[in-house]
């Protein structure tokens, strides 16, 4: 059981002091009834809340895919630059969104935004080998070699050890990475380090969740319930 204004302001379109007013004002119904107090509590999975009319989606948690456009960072705050956050309207931006993982700031593509803390870890985490393909414009020529080199796994100059990836080379100058795995700079390091220094990137997918082709840059859409089901199975949810 949890209270009315809590699981009203966890939508992201009001905050408890709104809900309060609503409930004074009569706007807000529980199962067809006259909501008495804000600090009613009630079964979310069963209750149907409607305000001014309208049905109130009481989802646990929410899933947003966007395509991550170049120059803004992945990052929920940042006092002067523009965050992949800002690119949603303020009922998404109200309900603790975090990304999962992390894009450069010129870096394109796909980023999976959610509040479902134990997803995201899973996501992230090695352990569930959760891969996630890129698309890279090279500065350079790669060879079969290359692809060899990251199939076995690299330990950078600096010391960064990397696990097994893939690496498919295309023409032009052009590659699809796959890692399983998130290392900070990861897949600019490992083509720089085989003499191809990364010109563009862009995330294609993670796990089974890949890229809206219709998403244009900067554009978002909530994920399909089928999707959110087919990236638990991908972790062991």
């Amino acid at each position: 059981m949890e209270r009315l204004d809590k699981l009203l302001a966890g939508t992201g379109k009001w905050s408890r002091r709104e809900v309060k007013a609503l409930v004074r004002q009569g706007l807000v119904r529980v199962d067809g009834r006259l909501a008495a107090s804000a600090e009613d509590k009630l079964d979310p999975a069963a209750a149907i809340i409607t305000v001014a009319g309208e049905t109130i989606s009481l989802r646990r948690f929410t899933y947003v895919m966007l395509h991550k456009p170049a120059g803004v960072l992945t990052a929920t705050e940042d006092r002067k630059q523009p965050t992949v956050l800002d690119l949603l309207p303020p009922e998404l931006r109200r309900i603790g969104l975090a990304p999962v993982g992390r894009l450069d700031k010129d870096t394109e593509g796909l980023l999976l935004l959610t509040n479902d803390g134990e997803l995201a870890h899973r996501l992230l985490s090695p352990k569930y080998h959760v891969e996630k393909r890129y698309f890279a414009r090279v500065d350079g020529e790669l060879s079969a070699a290359d692809a060899e080199a990251f199939a076995r796994g690299m330990t950078l100059g600096d010391g960064l050890e990397c696990l097994p990836a893939g690496l498919e080379v295309l023409p032009d100058r052009v590659c699809i990475v796959t890692l399983r795995e998130g290392k900070f700079h990861q897949v600019k390091r490992m083509l720089a380090a085989r003499g191809a220094p990364v010109l563009y990137l862009k995330r294609l997918s993670m796990g089974p969740l890949t890229l809206d082709d219709s998403l244009a840059a900067g554009a978002y859409r909530l994920l399909r319930a089928e999707e959110i089901l087919a990236l638990y199975r991908a972790c062991g949810l």
